[in-house]
């Protein structure tokens, strides 16, 4: 008889811990209806749904980098 393998056996990949504790906040501040589907896949995955909502994201080179690809749509908001 073979044996039969479950979904259970490997373990589940651990998440890490961000390096450092800076966080940015970020606030959306123009609408994206007219701008390119990647500019709405960038805000949707930054968390902004409404004009002059804020989110506040860990500091690293991934986060920056999705604000700099809208920076016509958001702001980094002094905190």
């Amino acid at each position: 008889m073979p044996e039969t393998r479950t979904a259970a056996a490997k373990p589940a990949p651990k998440k890490r811990a961000a390096k450092s504790g800076k966080t940015i906040v970020i606030e959306k501040y123009r609408s994206g209806i007219c701008c390119n589907v990647t500019h709405k896949r960038v805000l949707k995955s930054l968390g902004l749904r409404k004009i002059r909502q804020r989110v506040t994201r860990t500091d690293n080179d991934a986060v920056r980098g999705m604000v700099n690809t809208i920076p016509h749509l958001v702001r980094i908001v002094e905190a």
